[in-house]
């Protein structure tokens, strides 16, 4: 697994000078709008909190009309000093978001092509994948393949006339956000209107012999819930032929 999921050390992210002096100025002037505003447009904010996505979508006058959770938020970041605010906001991102760019990295290594939409529709000829944004794979699963998903899959592929969608996890632990990853791979292979072979491609501690509620699980899927390690995604693939 490690030539797949090979955790490496990330460079930090990087802050823009003029982006970093308009943040700093707003520290030292403690204009929490325009403080909040600005670290908003960084790709990482410095602290967690769960309205950091509502605000990030919503447009300018939506932290005007909110004033309530601008001053808990910017309360927050006062209290801290200006040097680890911005050391927070560089930070790496950390290996379980990098999990999803390792895989599909890993899958074009395969040697296999990756073609836009009308080719790949049109592809009889082996074993293909579709190339495109995480929109464009969810927009193909849900209007040609009608599987109805909330959430984008990691790959769709055809073998000769056959279309298979999968969804790739790397489960690190038991419990909590780990769990919930396994239950999205299992709704997706138990999906039957989905007009598609569906793979839930997992690997980690849930193949472990133990006694954790997804090791059972996993262990006890029905013949047509096809559950495999990233390793045997190619022979699965070639088996279909």
């Amino acid at each position: 697994m490690s030539k797949i999921y090979t955790p490496t050390k990330e460079e930090k992210r990087t802050i823009n000078y003029d982006v970093e002096n308009r943040i700093k100025q707003a520290y030292e002037n403690k204009n929490k709008m325009a403080l909040i505003k600005e670290l908003l447009k960084l790709e990482k904010f410095p602290i967690k909190d769960p309205y950091i996505a509502f605000l990030r979508k919503g447009d300018e006058t939506f932290l005007e009309r909110n004033p309530e959770t601008v001053e808990r938020i910017s309360s927050k970041l006062l209290s801290m000093d200006f040097d680890e605010l911005i050391r927070l906001s560089e930070e790496p991102k950390e290996f379980n978001r990098q999990l999803g760019p390792m895989f599909k990295n890993w899958l074009k290594k395969l040697g296999y092509p990756f073609l836009v939409e009308d080719q790949f529709t049109n592809f009889r000829g082996g074993i293909a994948f579709l190339d495109g944004s995480d929109k464009k794979l969810g927009k193909f699963a849900n209007e040609k393949l009608k599987c109805g998903l909330d959430k984008t899959p990691d790959f769709i592929a055809k073998v000769d006339d056959k279309f298979v969608i999968g969804e790739a996890k790397f489960l690190t632990d038991f419990g909590g956000h780990q769990d919930r990853q396994f239950e999205d791979a299992l709704k997706l292979i138990r999906n039957k209107q989905c007009k598609a072979i569906r793979v839930a491609v997992l690997d980690g501690v849930l193949w472990l012999n133990t006694d954790n509620r997804i090791s059972r699980d996993v262990r006890q899927l029905k013949d047509d819930e096809i559950a495999l390690s990233a390793l045997l995604l190619e022979e699965f693939l070639k088996s279909l032929r």
